[in-house]
């Protein structure tokens, strides 16, 4: 499997690129800002992106979406309840932060259940989990785990902004990804990767 990470803009998000080694196939997962470095490394590794996949709709997740798709022409999906915030400076928090952002809209909605596959080997699973924002979707293959801002390595999601619930993201971690091994590897939005198990143990919000 294909699997690079970048941290980019000034807020310091996590975007991964995941997909298949028989095909050069992949997904951008949260291009939150500098188009420019990621679609440096697809070049370099000669990879075709089919998606975008956004963990939810904030703007430090979406920013780099429509310079994406302008140079790939990849489809944007997201949860039907973040949809609006693509298009919506207001939702996605870049009003409040002096600038307008507008994503192109969504392509594809996306739910729980749903199997994003890519190229012949990559299967991402998408678990809704929201808390952090209505629409949040971790996005799991094999024994990893795309948290996005659901799960940090000794914290959780902020649920302070509107659309936020402390109860309901406590309850979506520990009874959608606390049901997987302690050893199935957390790459969140933001920070350093972690595991189940360690967060299981050491997690102050959910010890």
């Amino acid at each position: 499997m294909i699997l690079r990470g970048l941290e980019l803009s000034s807020m310091m998000v996590n975007c991964y690129i995941v997909g298949c080694e028989e095909t050069k196939e992949v997904a951008v997962i949260d291009p939150g800002g500098n188009a420019r470095a990621i679609l440096n490394l697809l070049e370099e590794e000669g990879l075709k992106t089919l998606y975008i996949i956004n963990t939810h709709g904030h703007i430090d997740h979406i920013g780099a979406n429509q310079a994406i798709k302008d140079a790939t022409g990849a489809k944007i999906l997201i949860h039907e309840s973040d949809a609006k915030m693509l298009v919506n400076p207001v939702s996605n928090f870049s009003f409040m932060m002096g600038s307008k952002v507008i994503s192109p809209p969504a392509d594809q909605l996306i739910k729980e259940g749903d199997i994003i596959k890519i190229g012949n080997t990559v299967e991402l699973e998408v678990i809704h989990t929201p808390g952090h924002s209505p629409g949040g979707v971790c996005l799991k293959t094999g024994n990893i785990i795309f948290v996005g801002d659901t799960l940090f390595q000794g914290s959780i999601g902020r649920t302070d902004f509107p659309g936020g619930s402390y109860k309901q993201l406590i309850q979506n971690i520990k009874e959608k990804l606390f049901r997987y091994d302690d050893e199935t590897v957390c790459y969140p939005g933001h920070g350093p990767a972690t595991t189940i198990g360690f967060e299981r143990m050491h997690n102050p919000f959910l010890t």
